[in-house]
């Protein structure tokens, strides 16, 4: 059974519908990445998933019991409170300070317990927001362009961190990312979405599809140059979706 189903779903603010029709899944322990311009309701899809938006129409499906762990694009921390990464980790939940130092490890952020969130570097901070939503073990991350901010290396370390995650803990990563040139190589499928899902499959193939070529040419970082399609994938053909009329 797929973790999250979402099918036929629409999404409106008022008059303006942001997302029309939109079908997807996430099967355990895979890696799926959101793609599309700004305004394309990849933002929206999320918040819809995780109950903070509610559709227009369409319906949503998680598996019965399932736990999902969410890293927010940004999070504001005034500067001038004093709170460590420890007890930021422990605000809504009376996790263990054990549990919080597996989390940080998981994060790849092992020596921040004890720190000040406001000396915290924005690769590190981001880190930490990864670890408080790995703390109670999820079955699916949701990350909304989690690296927003970052500099390209600490974008790509950032990404290799999540390859990590699914690797040590086999939880599923839905996540949306901008960076096209990191996260085809760290993706199982992708979805471009603008508004609707133009297209989805294997990177690679997602790649030289006309929709995404339409969508962010053929310059778009390296994507489409860097690829290299090192792992078999049973996707052989991106499938292609008629943009709404």
């Amino acid at each position: 059974m797929s973790l999250i189903n979402v099918k036929n779903l629409s999404v409106a603010y008022g008059a303006n519908t942001v997302l029309h029709n939109v079908d997807l899944h996430l099967q355990p322990g895979e890696i799926v990445t959101i793609v599309g311009p700004n305004g394309s309701g990849k933002t929206s899809l999320l918040r819809a998933i995780i109950g903070a938006t509610k559709p227009a129409s369409g319906e949503i499906t998680l598996k019965r019991g399932l736990k999902i762990g969410y890293v927010p694009q940004r999070l504001h921390i005034d500067q001038t409170l004093p709170i460590t990464v420890e007890r930021f980790m422990r605000l809504t939940d009376p996790v263990s300070q054990a549990n919080c130092q597996a989390a940080l490890e998981t994060a790849g952020v092992p020596d921040l317990l004890k720190r000040q969130m406001s000396l915290l570097s924005g690769g590190q901070f981001q880190r930490v927001l990864l670890a408080r939503a790995l703390i109670n073990g999820p079955d699916v991350l949701l990350l909304d362009e989690a690296t927003q901010g970052l500099d390209q290396p600490g974008s790509a370390a950032f990404y290799r961190q999540i390859e990590a995650v699914r690797r040590d803990t086999g939880c599923a990563i839905l996540m949306i990312s901008h960076e096209l040139h990191v996260v085809m190589s760290a993706s199982d499928r992708v979805i471009c979405l603008n508004g609707h899902v133009c297209c989805e499959g294997a990177p690679a193939v997602v790649a030289s599809a006309p929709e995404y070529r339409a969508l962010f040419g053929t310059g778009t970082g390296g994507a489409l140059a860097l690829y290299r399609h090192d792992h078999d994938h049973d996707h052989d053909h991106a499938h292609h979706h008629e943009a709404a009329e």
